[in-house]
């Protein structure tokens, strides 16, 4: 699978993110530049975590027939000391349903085991960028 990013237009910052069929608007912020015509790269990574979380539970919840009625996923970024090799994530998650103690610890277990969440902690990335 290829994902193709190319820029909107000869002035401003705003791209096109292209997946499959679907098209996402990405951009900058002001204050680096941009004219937060959509979410930033940044944004993007993040949000995979969060959707990768509250699909991951409610996947699960389905396979293990757990009464989920709805789900919210908040992360929130804090990137003061990305430059020192530190990127810090706070997710927050929310459940919804006629569910036990036992059921809820179980929801966030799998959602600290979702593959972004694994992803971004236990595996190296190798990333080769070419000229063509």
């Amino acid at each position: 699978m290829s994902i193709t990013v190319r820029r909107d237009g000869t002035t401003g910052t705003r791209h096109i993110l292209k997946v499959r069929a679907h098209e996402i608007a990405v951009d900058t912020s002001p204050d680096a530049g941009g004219t937060d015509a959509g979410p930033s790269p940044h944004d993007l990574y993040d949000s995979a975590l969060a959707a990768c979380k509250a699909l991951t539970v409610l996947v699960y919840a389905q396979h293990k027939g757990i009464p989920v009625e709805d789900i919210e996923v908040v992360v929130n970024r804090d990137d003061s000391e990305e430059r020192k090799g530190v990127y810090k994530l706070d997710s927050t998650l929310r459940v919804t349903g006629q569910l036990s103690d036992e059921q809820r610890a179980s929801l966030l277990r799998v959602a600290g085991k979702c593959p972004l969440h694994r992803l971004m902690t236990e595996v190296k990335t190798e990333i080769e960028t070419r000229l063509v």
